[in-house]
């Protein structure tokens, strides 16, 4: 046998003992398996400039930053240099994992009456969302910068040139940014200059619109954006502090106070005092693995480890992941998570938040007791043993243009990073070849409830606001590298990304199959299944489960028939996960000099399609 058919059969067999991987014959993507590094991200572009990378010998962080610039201009609708980012990261050669929060922050001008009108009522959030009042100040190029200076290897130049080639050059515009800039501009009521709330920006509007007949440029359409490789190229010679100080950040500020709906009040000094904080992970155990995640600001560790930490109380052993039961469990930890999630967490900088209260096993035991064969209806929070705030919960649901980034490299580091200029397009702003973000509409709108009570994430002075970006390392028993994941998605990310998890620990599917399974989940509202699509997602009769689920009491409205009560609807997911496998093959004569077994780890991959998610590596 030739030696590489041999090394891959070893490897087929010793995947098929450790994680169930199997070849699907339905038609549905498959998982990829490499040796040495990987890189999953929503674009294959973004891809390739990481995988490039990480061949050329580089890091987990130098391809993040090489993925990140191609991001920014291939799905400008999702993230760039803009907006902001979370990572966990984990060194390999120190055994330390940590968390990075580059989330952006409100202007130091900014105050708790920010979305309110002059007679006292909340903005709507299509105004607020489309004027210089939702911009944060960006952490993604301070966050670039700060990664490399700590974890990369290659020359900081050398990161930025497959995004400025490709800005140059040209690529072709997708069919899934087409479409959304043709549904933003289906919500002007006029194309005309001054009138237009969608793309107002000249530039953008330039850019991403057939200005002929207001139309959305088509996918497939040649893009060329020499505007961001000037940028990028300020960016290679000069580090962060290019962004940061003089002309971009004049340009940022200036477009920022003078946004044509309703002017903000950022500064080149708001720019210039950014800096991106190191916090300590927020970890639970889960069935003998260490899950650990991004702490407040974000509430995606708390949320992801109190949904996981409420399902430990329960055997899903020899369950299907759509069976009733489990989606029935799942949601009900859904609820009674996103209830603690809406009273207690914020910035922690600004609020106590009772992180390790909110984690506790006797806590998550009590309220797994809560669940019943039946819907519980809309969960109250509880009261962890742990020190808060007496502060109002926040219940609104925000959407997002978000992305996520999974990577491992040869030397063994993980990061998991999700990167997002809030919803899709940020605030619709370009400067400079990349768009501002709309981060601050994550802030609750209210400063304080109808009884005068404070509420935990109102806007105050360089506050970050809460968010729900889950990016996610787990680890085995032994401490080691096992799942690298996460999603976009707004607040749906908590459920994505719980549910890879689970479909992986739980079910033994690998991460390609975990993606393919429809989602479920339940923010404390309505319960919500995701309808399949073919080709993409496992086929299932959404149907026939939303009428059992409405047997168990799932309901929305009860004034539809019984089984319209349970939301079956499109849930764009864009799970990237990397699943690392370690085989032994002692029983084949591989062995160390020193007399111990030979141990290989493979990786294993999958991309979501129901964007355009892409895995590389080798």
């Amino acid at each position: 046998m030739h030696f590489r058919a041999f090394i891959f059969t070893v490897m087929i067999g010793c995947l098929l003992a450790s994680a169930g991987w199997a070849q699907d014959d339905s038609g549905l993507p498959t998982a990829v398996i490499t040796k040495r590094e990987m890189v999953v991200t929503a674009n294959p572009l973004a891809t390739g400039a990481g995988a490039r990378i990480l061949k050329m010998g580089g890091t987990a962080a130098d391809a993040m930053v090489a993925v990140q610039t191609v991001l920014g201009l291939v799905e400008p609708q999702s993230s760039g240099l803009g907006g902001g980012a979370f990572i966990v990261y984990h060194d390999a050669k120190t055994g330390k994992t940590t968390t990075i929060d580059a989330r952006e922050k409100a202007p130091s001008a900014a105050t708790e009456k920010r979305f309110l009108d002059d007679t006292g009522n909340p903005l709507g959030f299509r105004n607020a969302w489309q004027s210089g009042l939702s911009v944060g100040v960006p952490g993604t190029p301070r966050m670039m910068e700060f990664m490399h200076d700590k974890y990369g290897r290659l020359p900081w130049r050398l990161l930025f040139n497959q995004a400025r080639s490709l800005a140059l050059k040209g690529f072709k515009l997708t069919e899934r940014t087409s479409s959304q800039v043709a549904g933003l501009l289906e919500r002007n009521s006029s194309c005309e200059d001054g009138v237009r709330l969608y793309f107002r920006d000249p530039a953008a509007f330039e850019y991403f619109v057939d200005t002929d007949d207001c139309t959305a440029k088509p996918a497939g359409t040649r893009m060329r954006n020499p505007a961001y490789a000037r940028t990028l190229k300020a960016l290679a010679r000069k580090g962060a502090d290019a962004f940061y100080y003089g002309a971009i950040a004049r340009d940022i500020a200036d477009a920022v106070q003078g946004d044509l709906n309703i002017g903000g009040d950022m500064t080149v000094e708001d720019l210039a005092n950014y800096r991106v904080v190191v916090r300590e992970p927020v970890c639970i155990d889960y069935r003998g693995y260490r899950v650990c995640g991004m702490g407040p600001p974000s509430s995606g560790a708390l949320a992801v480890g109190q949904i996981l930490g409420i399902l430990e109380n329960f055997d899903l052993t020899g369950y299907p992941p759509l069976d009733v039961e489990v989606v029935h469990f799942f949601t009900q930890a859904g609820r009674l998570a996103f209830a603690d999630r809406n009273k207690y967490v914020a910035d922690s900088d600004f609020i106590t938040v009772p992180v390790v209260g909110m984690l506790d096993k006797d806590y998550l035991a009590d309220r797994a007791a809560l669940i019943t064969g039946t819907d519980m209806g809309t969960a109250e929070p509880g009261t962890p043993p742990d020190d808060f705030d007496p502060y109002a919960p926040d219940p609104a649901a925000k959407l997002s243009g978000t992305s996520h980034v999974s990577i491992v490299d040869r030397y063994g580091n993980a990061l998991s990073m999700t990167t997002t200029i809030e919803s899709s397009f940020g605030n619709g702003v370009m400067v400079r070849g990349f768009l501002l973000n709309n981060e601050l509409t994550d802030f609750s709108f209210a400063f304080e409830d109808d009884d005068g009570v404070p509420i935990a994430n109102r806007v105050q002075p360089d506050k970050r606001p809460r968010s729900s970006m889950s990016p996610t390392i787990v680890f085995d028993e032994e401490g080691e590298v096992a799942l690298v994941t996460g999603s976009p998605g707004g607040s749906r990310i908590i459920g994505y990304t719980a549910q890879s998890i689970m479909n992986v620990l739980d079910f033994g599917l690998d991460p390609q199959e975990a993606i393919n399974v429809p989602h479920y989940m339940n923010r404390n509202g309505r319960t919500d299944l995701e309808e399949p699509i073919p080709g993409v997602t496992l086929d299932y009769d959404a149907g026939a489960l939303a009428a059992e689920l409405v047997d168990r009491g799932h309901s929305g409205n009860l004034s539809v028939p019984p089984e319209d009560r349970v939301g079956i609807i499109a849930q764009t997911s864009g799970l990237s996960i990397i699943q690392v496998v370690e085989c032994d093959h002692c029983g084949r004569g591989k062995w160390h000099a020193k007399g111990r077994c030979h141990k290989h780890s493979y990786l294993i991959g999958g991309a979501d399609q129901r964007r355009d998610g892409a895995v590389g590596g080798r």
